[in-house]
């Protein structure tokens, strides 16, 4: 009887070994053979603008650093500084004084130029006077002539005035104070609107044109932008750095952009109205190729693409998927080309 117990028993394990082997087998079957839950999104058509971005510095459109041609005392300062004047304002007024009695003696000279010219003419004609006397009487008019117009023109330089519209900055002179010729007396700006220089590297050359859009971001206000177009293109690249010098101009009437500002420019190189594009994460990079899983039938499809732009999370599809297109962005590690995949979520673009 024990004998025939343990046989018994031998055979009641050997019977449930069996059958949790063929369980285990038929759950590795099902599991083999079950839909793997991804996330999907659809390829996407939309106009996708192509762009370079780069970092450049804001200038005045005019900018100049006023200062006297003549020297002399300052006798009077018309303006505030920091406050827009107009083309012909007058800035600055020097001592005239010394100009004016020079060109009083100038012109006293020529009066008795002109006499001496008169008279030794009509005696030449007459045959009482030289040809040498003549010339002589000539030469002293012309010269005489020339003296006043040259204290006329020191007069006028005393009297200095705005260039161009503009706004002045801060004086670095005092009435009273002598100036001499050249000293630097007020800087002036003329900003609306501002140029924005810039540099790109050497590949866009080709796609750089006066007349493409630029829109700025400066960090004086960090969540605005002020568009502009490019009016200039350096003909000579940096050699240093293999860049392109680029010039732009931006609208800034209410004049709050300034010259100095740091720049970070991007430039619409071309709209593309119907681009496609997905994810970034459905991009599946293997060496230097670019790869998806493609949805068909339920199934994932290794696809080869080639990506174009990629900004705001999304890639440009130029080759390889069709608008519709169902991918896989998530998941991938799960899968491989021909698994079955089941959607986990509700695709969109």
């Amino acid at each position: 009887m024990t004998r025939r117990g343990e046989t018994g028993r031998a055979g009641w394990w050997l019977l449930a070994a069996g059958a949790v082997l063929l369980c285990s087998a038929a759950t590795a079957e099902d599991t083999k053979t079950a839909p793997v839950a991804v996330e999907a999104a659809k390829v996407a058509a939309a106009p996708l603008s192509e762009q370079v971005t780069a970092v450049g510095t804001l200038l005045s459109d005019e900018a100049v650093t006023v200062s006297s041609e003549i020297p002399g005392r300052l006798k009077e300062i018309h303006f505030q500084e920091g406050q827009p004047v107009e083309q012909g304002t007058p800035l600055f007024t020097l001592d005239d004084s010394v100009y004016r009695a020079q060109l009083a003696d100038a012109e006293a000279k020529l009066k008795l130029a002109t006499q001496t010219h008169k008279r030794t003419t009509t005696l030449f004609s007459s045959k009482y006077a030289t040809a040498q006397s003549a010339d002589e009487a000539a030469s002293n008019l012309a010269v005489s002539t020339a003296a006043v117009e040259l204290a006329r023109v020191q007069l006028e330089k005393s009297h200095i005035a705005a260039p161009f519209s503009g706004i002045v900055g801060l004086r670095h002179v005092s009435v009273g104070e002598y100036i001499t010729a050249g000293q630097p007396l007020v800087n002036l700006e003329a900003i609306d609107p501002v140029k924005a220089d810039f540099r790109v590297p050497e590949k866009f050359l080709p796609a750089i044109r006066v007349g493409q859009t630029i829109r700025i971001k400066v960090d004086a206000f960090p969540d605005e932008t002020f568009d502009g177009r490019v009016y200039a293109i350096d003909p000579k690249l940096d050699v240093a750095g293999r860049s392109l010098l680029v010039r732009a101009l931006v609208p800034n009437k209410d004049q709050r952009l300034r010259p100095g500002l740091f720049a970070r420019v991007t430039v619409l190189l071309q709209l593309k109205e119907d681009a496609l594009s997905v994810p970034e994460q459905a991009i599946v990079p293997q060496g230097d190729r670019q790869f998806v899983f493609k949805i068909v039938g339920g199934k994932a499809q290794l696809t080869k693409v080639v990506t174009g732009t990629r900004r705001d999370g999304r890639v440009e599809i130029v080759e390889g998927l069709a608008a519709g297109d169902e991918v896989v962005t998530a998941g991938q590690l799960k899968i491989r080309d021909g698994s079955a995949v089941a959607v986990a979520n509700g695709t969109g673009a």
